[in-house]
């Protein structure tokens, strides 16, 4: 079983900076892709990055040039680094990595909140 631990949110201010950060444990062979996704009171769940293994990153465009997804194979970790965040930015943000263990998996973090608000 495959577990995973996000932290890093909290409140900011307009224009401000988090970094979000989720840590992969249990039985892993292999990570594939890892992203993560936002989920904004009333709207659906959507993309915002995602890396593969070779280090290939895509960005939603809303995201793009302010928002930085890396990952640190030795310690099954994927970061996000939010830069000038705006307000509509504010949701829960999820982690979700798949890879191969005792079975292949696709485990998504407990979720944790970004407030952007002044």
């Amino acid at each position: 079983q495959v577990q995973l631990v996000e932290s890093g949110g909290g409140l900011v201010q307009p224009g401000g900076s988090l970094r979000l950060s989720c840590a992969a444990s249990g039985s892993i062979f292999s990570i594939n892709a890892m992203g993560w996704y936002r989920q904004a009171p009333g709207k659906q769940r959507e993309l915002v990055a995602a890396i593969t293994s070779g280090g290939s990153t895509n960005y939603a465009d809303s995201v793009k040039g302010r928002f930085t997804i890396s990952r640190d194979n030795a310690k099954n970790t994927v970061y996000l680094q939010m830069n000038s965040l705006k307000p509509e930015d504010t949701a829960v943000y999820y982690c979700k990595i798949s890879g191969s263990g005792a079975a292949d998996f696709g485990s998504w973090g407990q979720g944790t909140q970004v407030t952007v608000s002044s």
